[in-house]
């Protein structure tokens, strides 16, 4: 029973650690946009492959050839290559946009609608209707998104159209990346699949970002970056995937929810992001979602 609770703690610990450093990045990646006026696109090429490039020298380094094994199976290496492009490159380009056009609190709640265009996936694809409490769940995060994009008000937007477009896609780009990378995620290292799938999506990126834009480099914006890439990419991906080995799954997605909460108080007390009464209550709805969902797998 000691080993267990042990075991739990662990993984408790893991997840909130990577959730938590999640939130971090996020507001430092909204503090690089106003203060130095990068694209998101520039941003997200450099955490990308440099993120990538990180995993796949450490996991060379630990496991040797392993690393090159995924494209010695075809079904497998188109596998990696669409998730690269198809989801882990959405996934944080939406994001990072989102951020951009709104601020990280705010992207992160919208974010977390990823759990919510799973449900409606799966009822499409087996063709069926939601369960009741999966009704539920959305009813609230409707009614919370709505709450968040028009803080209260039937008549007007709080956020901007394209801050409220780009984080419907980060909820959609999050379900469909969490989707495509479980069959490869039981075979190979998580660091391996991972590493690959950000060096991929990272590619397409790289006349951009090397040789398309004229960024100054100061020591300030290289710390922030440096931080963004290592602590808020590498080793947050690797202590929530971490985690997975001690508790459930279930148990990962409530607490996923220190992201949101880490980037709001960042955001309001470090950046001093005003977030309104309303806006409060609309994130505070869909992340409720995570929780109802969660015991919807016990009861």
């Amino acid at each position: 029973m000691q080993v267990a609770h042990s075991r739990s703690g662990k993984g408790i610990f893991l997840v909130v650690l990577g959730a938590t450093l999640w939130g971090v990045s996020g507001t430092m990646a909204q503090y690089v946009f106003s203060e130095y006026h990068v694209s998101p696109v520039w941003v997200v090429g450099v955490r990308l492959f440099f993120a990538g490039s990180i995993l796949l020298i450490w996991s060379l380094v630990t496991s040797g050839r392993e690393v090159f094994k995924i494209f010695s199976n075809k079904r497998d290496a188109i596998s990696i290559i669409l998730f690269g492009l198809l989801g882990m490159m959405p996934s944080q380009l939406t994001y990072f946009s989102a951020v951009s056009y709104s601020n990280a609190p705010t992207a992160t709640v919208l974010q977390n609608l990823g759990p919510l265009f799973i449900i409606v996936y799966v009822a499409i694809a087996g063709r069926k209707m939601p369960r009741r409490i999966d009704m539920i769940s959305i009813a609230i995060a409707l009614f919370g998104t709505f709450m968040l994009a028009t803080n209260g008000h039937f008549n007007q937007l709080a956020l901007t159209p394209m801050g409220m477009f780009w984080g419907l896609l980060a909820g959609v780009a999050t379900a469909v990346y969490t989707l495509m990378p479980r069959r490869l995620l039981k075979v190979y290292d998580a660091r391996i699949v991972v590493g690959w799938a950000m060096f991929i999506g990272g590619f397409p990126f790289i006349p951009n970002t090397f040789f398309g834009n004229s960024v100054p480099l100061d020591s300030e914006l290289v710390l922030l970056l440096a931080l963004i890439v290592v602590v808020g990419t590498v080793f947050t991906y690797l202590f929530y995937l971490s985690s997975l080995k001690y508790i459930a799954a279930t148990t990962t997605g409530m607490l996923g929810a220190f992201e949101p909460l880490t980037a709001t108080v960042l955001a309001v007390t470090v950046l001093g992001t005003p977030l309104t009464v309303p806006e409060l209550v609309g994130g505070a709805m869909i992340l409720l979602t995570t929780f109802i969902q969660a015991l919807g797998t016990k009861y």
